[in-house]
């Protein structure tokens, strides 16, 4: 019996009432679903109409491949050749999957044997560390000098209590929505420039409010300059040249090359503090606010805590130092010293927990908000080393064009700006792609600067004493 419709031996077969042909039982429902007729007689046929007939399954031919033994062998080594093939193969993945597995293996011995030495190390530095004395004796014959004096503890529980409350946001802090961006820092250009104010300036600080900046000289005064009415508003004498001056909140620290560190609230003076038998280099503030410090050519560091006023703790050194600049979490202070090394130390002991050193006197320094990097210029140099705390490893080099005698990163850590005798220069970092870029650079010389409210301003100040306000035009 063979169907009507496909010729082949139906496995199910039917017939059908009205023409008595033979069909496949699936082949002739789907006709009939879709024609509702006889494929033979095209009458009506529904399948109703269909009788199913019953007869012995048909067993189907084997292919004629199979039907010799000559071929029957063939089929035999095709597929003997298929399943060595394969196993070959699997030996193949089998081998290298080993051999990833001891590497694997082998990697993971060495980083614990890594991790082993460098646990050793710390606990070794620590145990060294806990047996220096307050007067700074120990087997080192280059340890930092205590005075025998330390942080009073409520000065200690004001630097560790910072140092919990911004190491915890300092990384997630979003940058605000109206701070400047690399498009506008294009079109920085002087809005406002002073007359001469303080002849030799050093530096200028621009206060929180972004409006007033503190700057002097090499007569012995210092000033507050108003961006907002381009004019000097108030006007401090301190009896020797201005070396640094910083905004401690309201009030004016100011360092002369007298060896002193003067504090004043408006033109009245608060305190002097004579701590140093030389001139005083550098002046930074505590991320607390109550804590000051000053560096010095006679190689010693100073604290100051500001709530008393007086003086908390003196350190002495191996070198003359001529930088400073606390960590943004408060509980290092960094100080970069005429014998090319950045002397990293901690805030609550002196103790001076890490060098790095440059291959020449350092002129500035400045950590990033980012907490992890710290910006190096050494004297005479055109670029900036970025140095990486982490991997106590320099990680970048900025060239800036000209030599850098100041810089200073904004308070996101996306832009540094960095100028001298030649001219002005902006860096800035892309935190997502983790490029750097030159947004800006202008033959604006400058021997001090400072960031303004939101960065939407850049201060400066050269050496003739001259206050420029750079804005976005």
């Amino acid at each position: 019996m063979l169907c009507a419709l496909s010729g082949e031996s139906p496995q199910v077969p039917v017939v059908s009432t009205k023409s008595g042909n033979i069909f496949e039982k699936r082949l002739i429902e789907h006709y009939i679903s879709e024609n509702g007729k006889d494929p033979v007689t095209n009458e009506d046929l529904s399948t109703d109409d269909l009788i199913e007939l019953k007869t012995a399954r048909t067993v189907k031919p084997r292919p004629p491949a199979l039907t010799s033994i000559p071929s029957l062998l063939s089929v035999f080594q095709k597929e003997w050749d298929a399943l060595a093939l394969e196993t070959y193969t699997l030996r193949q993945h089998l081998t290298q999957t080993r051999q990833e597995l001891s590497h694997a293996l082998y990697e993971n011995d060495a980083a614990k044997r890594v991790i082993a030495r460098l646990s050793k190390e710390r606990d070794e530095a620590r145990d060294a560390l806990s047996r220096i004395g307050i007067n700074g004796t120990s087997t080192n014959r280059d340890a930092m000098q205590v005075d025998g004096q330390e942080l009073t503890p409520e000065l200690v529980a004001k630097v560790e209590a910072t140092q919990e409350k911004l190491s915890k946001t300092r990384r997630k802090r979003p940058v605000p929505d109206d701070w400047v961006t690399p498009g506008a820092i294009e079109t920085f250009t002087p809005t406002r420039t002073s007359t001469i104010l303080f002849p030799r300036s050093r530096n200028v600080s621009v206060n929180a409010s972004g409006d007033l900046a503190l700057l002097g000289g090499i007569d012995g005064t210092a000033g507050v300059y108003s961006m907002s009415e381009n004019k000097l508003v108030q006007e401090i004498s301190v009896g020797a040249p201005v070396t640094d001056a910083v905004w401690a909140g309201s009030t004016a620290a100011i360092a002369t090359s007298a060896g002193t560190v003067k504090l004043f609230e408006g033109s009245t003076e608060l305190c002097s503090f004579t701590a140093h038998a030389g001139d005083v280099t550098a002046l930074a503030l505590h991320p607390s606010g109550d804590i000051l410090a000053s560096t010095g050519t006679d190689k010693t560091y100073v604290f100051y805590d500001l709530s008393v006023p007086a003086k908390a703790l003196q350190v002495s050194t191996n070198s003359a130092l001529t930088a400073a600049q606390f960590h943004p979490d408060g509980q290092l202070f960094a100080a970069g010293g005429m014998d090319g090394q950045i002397k990293v130390f901690d805030v609550r002991s002196g103790v001076n927990a890490a060098n790095f050193d440059e291959p020449g006197p350092i002129q500035a320094l400045h950590f990033s908000e980012n907490g992890t990097w710290l910006a190096v210029a050494t004297k005479g140099s055109t670029s900036v080393s970025i140095w990486d705390l982490r991997k106590s490893a320099q990680i970048k080099s900025l060239e800036m064009g000209g030599p850098v005698v100041t810089m200073r990163w904004d308070y996101t850590g996306q832009f540094l700006a960095a100028a001298g005798p030649r001219g002005l220069t902006i860096q800035h970092y892309e935190k997502v792609s983790k490029e750097w870029s030159l947004p800006f650079r202008a033959a604006i010389p400058a021997v001090g600067l400072d960031w303004g409210s939101m960065a939407q301003s850049l201060v400066t100040v050269n050496d003739a004493g001259v206050v420029s306000v750079l804005q976005a035009s």
